[in-house]
């Protein structure tokens, strides 16, 4: 837009300029044959006038005028043309009362067949007023001609104005626009993802910049997710005796005093915690790394979540909507993910409430609520965050600040995704939205 206001704002100035100039030289060019040619009429007509017994309408045809001049001659009160046609009141009032001052004057008007000038030339020898009228119509002709070609090539320079201006713009753009589409992709997890090398000497260095701190970040997440599998992988063999220690223990625990099983009541669900918080790292450094087991089984969403419910205890009546709803799912993982939803319920939102499936478009949404305070605005994408306890305590089932992590990195695995918001009933509702398979 702005090369094409420059190349408009130019080339009107320029044709603008061009016609105006164009204009004056050809009126005044014109103008001056006219003159010159009036003042020769004007005298010979005089000469003739002042012989004795001179027929005036001889006079006038005599006078040999260009084609389509027109003489029009006051004299001794009477008015005579050249032309049928024509007579006093085709000269303009204000002319004529300059020759009646004496003073000799020109005058372009617009009569009936166009744009002419009339020349008038006072003859007091013969007490006289000799008027000539040339048309302009030739010349105006000309001047609306080039006026024509002046808009049309201000309107063709606006034309190739806008086409540069789009060309070096998107010149410009797209480079820009190719580092934001990968940025975005790298930011949605495509971690190999590099902008394309460029032969641009300008450009070059940046998409080398840019794509060796891609390579940088790519290692340093790789480095830092093997770290978590590897010390949670290497922690499962001591906690693995521990759990079977305290199993030895809790079946002998009648023989325990009562100091004793209180303190090992503690110790095993401490264990308990510990071992939900070594899964989740492990699931979450899988994840990291880019080793998920994409979905590739059908499910019955409905039926899952039955079975979810009765593993937790709760009844299937809770669960209402769509009983036909089909997804492509990793079966183990997607239960684990409603799973931490309704522990997260019963444990921080004061208790499930109801759970319904519904359909919008192409997808599938599982409502979960419960009766809890409710999550502030601010709060509920947090929430979804690692280790995000904070305030509200609603960050997993297990107070690790794990579990709701679990659940956004599980809903995004099967293309899907999870928000928080405010469910009628004044706690908070949980969204997942899946993609539906046709049955």
């Amino acid at each position: 837009m702005a090369f094409a206001a420059v190349a408009l704002l130019v080339s009107t100035v320029f044709a603008t300029s061009t016609y105006l100039l164009a204009r004056g030289y050809l009126l005044g060019q014109r103008e001056r044959v006219v003159q010159h040619q009036t003042f020769a009429d004007a005298a010979f007509v005089q000469r003739r006038l002042e012989s004795a017994g001179a027929d005036v309408s001889a006079v006038l045809t005599a006078a040999g005028t260009p084609a389509g001049h027109t003489i029009i001659l006051k004299w001794r009160g009477q008015w005579y043309a050249s032309a049928l046609d024509q007579g006093r009141d085709a000269v303009p009032a204000g002319l004529r009362q300059q020759l009646a001052e004496g003073d000799a004057a020109a005058q372009r008007f617009r009569s009936d067949d166009g744009p002419s000038l009339v020349v008038g030339v006072p003859l007091p020898s013969v007490q006289a007023e000799f008027y000539e009228i040339a048309p302009l119509t030739e010349l105006d002709g000309i001047l609306r001609l080039l006026s024509g070609i002046l808009i049309g090539g201000a309107l063709v320079a606006t034309a190739a104005g806008a086409a540069l201006g789009a060309w070096a713009s998107r010149s410009v753009v797209t480079p820009l626009n190719r580092v934001a589409v990968t940025a975005a992709s790298i930011a949605g997890g495509e971690l190999d993802t590099r902008l394309p090398a460029t032969d641009d000497p300008e450009l070059a260095t940046i998409v080398g910049s840019f794509n060796s701190m891609v390579d940088t970040l790519q290692q340093r997440i790789n480095r830092d997710a093997r770290l978590a599998a590897d010390v949670s992988h290497e922690l499962r063999s001591p906690l693995t005796t521990l759990v079977g220690s305290v199993d030895l223990l809790n079946a002998r625990r009648d023989e325990l005093p009562e100091r004793a099983q209180r303190a090992l009541d503690l110790v095993t669900a401490d264990l308990q915690r510990f071992r939900r918080l070594l899964d989740d790292l492990l699931e979450l450094a899988r994840s990291d790394a880019g080793l998920d087991r994409r979905p590739d089984a059908t499910i019955d969403l409905a039926e899952l979540l039955r079975q979810v419910l009765s593993e937790i205890g709760r009844e299937p009546t809770l669960l209402s909507g769509a009983d036909d709803a089909l997804v492509l799912a990793d079966k183990p993982r997607l239960s684990r993910l409603f799973r931490n939803l309704f522990e997260n319920a019963e444990t921080h939102g004061a208790g499930l409430t109801a759970i319904e499936i519904s359909r919008t478009g192409n997808d599938v949404l599982v409502l979960v609520d419960d009766s809890g305070a409710g999550i502030p605005p601010h709060e509920r994408e947090r929430v979804f965050e690692r280790f995000a306890t904070g305030a509200t305590k609603r960050g997993s089932s297990s107070g690790t600040g794990l579990g709701l992590a679990l659940v956004a990195e599980t809903a995004a695995v099967h293309g899907g995704s999870v928000w928080c918001t405010a469910s009628p009933s004044g706690g908070a509702r949980f969204v997942v939205r899946l993609p539906e398979i046709e049955s």
